[in-house]
């Protein structure tokens, strides 16, 4: 990748789990009755025919990672674990109450914060208040974070128990001095241990974070990390870009200085030189930042076209509809998104009055949904089309004149009535999907709201 293309088309964007994104939801136009309204319609379309998933957030660590962009509440006391699983399955009764049958659950998935800091006793009782008033889908999957320093095989078990089998580690880097600067200290042993814990318990998926652009990173840490995690074989990983955002996310990413991160060019070497060294051992990128074995299910969703990209990031199958439940959790209707409230004691207290603990949402219009599905296409099959009339929008000529320059570039190839990226424009698809955001180009932020692209 040659830096000329690394400094031209590195700037700040969204990563686009959602269209549109959340700066740009109307809130004004938003109301708790229009998004159960959206919920109910989407849950009586599709329930039936794919499920629904849930995302569910437990946001407790017992340390600051300076990394990190999640939502969390740092704490060493456990007696907030058995509350806050009361108050997440309360929320999810209010839920139920909207249907008129079972919930089939397609995907469920455990994020935070840091999962593994409940109890595994808790974490059970969590799932199992939610599979005794649902059913599961044909080919579910159950997902959790776990962190490598906490994670035991008692945890591992009682999660299988209930259904889980595939689990993914907060990696980031081996590097002792990286892993001071953002507040993560894990030896490789600890991950060796929870990775191997998890496939002799049957885990049919383990999963690896490792992210790139870190303080105090240089290319030689990226290659060390990256030939450690070849001896562990995950099945996927995800290899991504530090996401600075100091201005959103507070003093948990000011613990160092912008003079310590590497530069735009240094971080698209780091990449090259990651996915170069992962394609050695048959490691496959998927969409964007994502790369699989054959056999692991999210590569194999690629293959058969089912690729899907939400506030969970690339899946291996698509729901309609997705609760997430939780603090500051985003549940997503196809037809709207609702966002909780992110302090505990808030949420705590909407659901004491039976209220669904939402704070705000979008409901998406025609245009909005043409163009969500332009950007999934793009993000998730590095193409799209608008031979069907129904994917036409009006501004669609200017966006194809501002992808002229990338044309040339060699990034993408528009045609008559389609646009693909090349192999040489994969890195870029953020840039492409830019264009189609007919929000943004409405309206260019006057701060910075997104990380950079590159």
């Amino acid at each position: 990748m040659s830096n000329s293309l690394v400094n031209k088309y590195n700037i700040a964007g969204p990563r686009y789990t959602s269209y549109p994104t959340v700066p740009y939801w109307n809130i004004d136009t938003f109301s708790l009755e229009k998004w159960r309204s959206s919920l109910i319609q989407s849950f009586k379309e599709s329930n039936s025919k794919e499920g629904i998933s849930l995302y569910i957030h437990l946001p407790f660590c017992e340390s600051l990672c300076t990394f990190c962009g999640c939502n969390k509440r740092i704490t060493k006391q456990h007696s907030v674990e058995s509350p806050y699983i009361n108050a997440v399955l309360k929320e999810w009764q209010l839920y139920l109450k909207l249907f008129d049958e079972k919930p089939i659950i397609k995907e469920l998935h455990l994020g935070g914060g840091t999962p593994t800091f409940f109890s595994p006793e808790n974490l059970k009782r969590l799932i199992l208040g939610i599979l005794q008033t649902s059913e599961l889908a044909v080919g579910h999957e159950f997902s959790f974070e776990g962190h490598p320093n906490n994670t035991t095989k008692e945890h591992l078990q009682a999660l299988y128990d209930v259904g889980f089998r595939r689990v993914s580690y907060g990696v980031q880097d081996y590097n002792e001095t990286v892993q001071k600067a953002i507040h993560r200290i894990q030896p490789f042993e600890n991950v060796k241990r929870a990775t191997e814990l998890a496939r002799e318990i049957g885990y049919t998926s383990v999963g690896h974070d490792i992210i790139f652009g870190l303080p105090f990173q240089t290319l030689e840490h990226v290659e060390a990390t990256i030939l450690k995690t070849k001896e562990l074989l995950p099945d996927r990983l995800a290899f991504y870009s530090y996401a600075h955002v100091p201005w959103i996310k507070g003093n948990g990413q000011r613990g160092f200085d912008d003079a310590d991160l590497p530069s735009a060019e240094v971080k698209r070497s780091q990449y090259e030189l990651g996915k170069a060294l992962l394609a050695e051992v048959g490691y496959e990128e998927i969409g964007m930042d994502h790369f699989a074995l054959k056999t692991d299910t999210l590569h194999q969703s690629m293959e058969n076209g089912n690729l899907h990209r939400n506030f969970m990031g690339y899946t291996a199958s698509k729901t309609q509809a997705m609760i997430g439940l939780g603090v500051s959790s985003i549940s997503d209707s196809w037809y709207g998104f609702a966002q909780n409230v992110k302090g505990i004691e808030s949420y705590y207290n909407l659901l004491k009055d039976d209220m669904l603990p939402v704070y705000r949402g979008h409901i998406l219009n025609e245009e909005d949904l043409i163009i969500r599905q332009h950007i999934l296409n793009l993000m998730c099959r590095f193409k799209t089309s608008w031979t069907n009339d129904a994917l036409y929008f009006k501004e669609l000529p200017e966006a194809l004149i501002q992808l002229e320059e990338m044309e040339t570039d060699g990034l993408i190839a528009i045609n008559s009535n389609s646009i693909a990226i090349t192999e040489k424009g994969k890195p870029f698809v953020r840039n492409v999907c830019m264009a189609f955001d007919v929000l943004l180009q409405r309206k260019q932020p006057d701060t910075q709201l997104f990380s950079m692209t590159v």
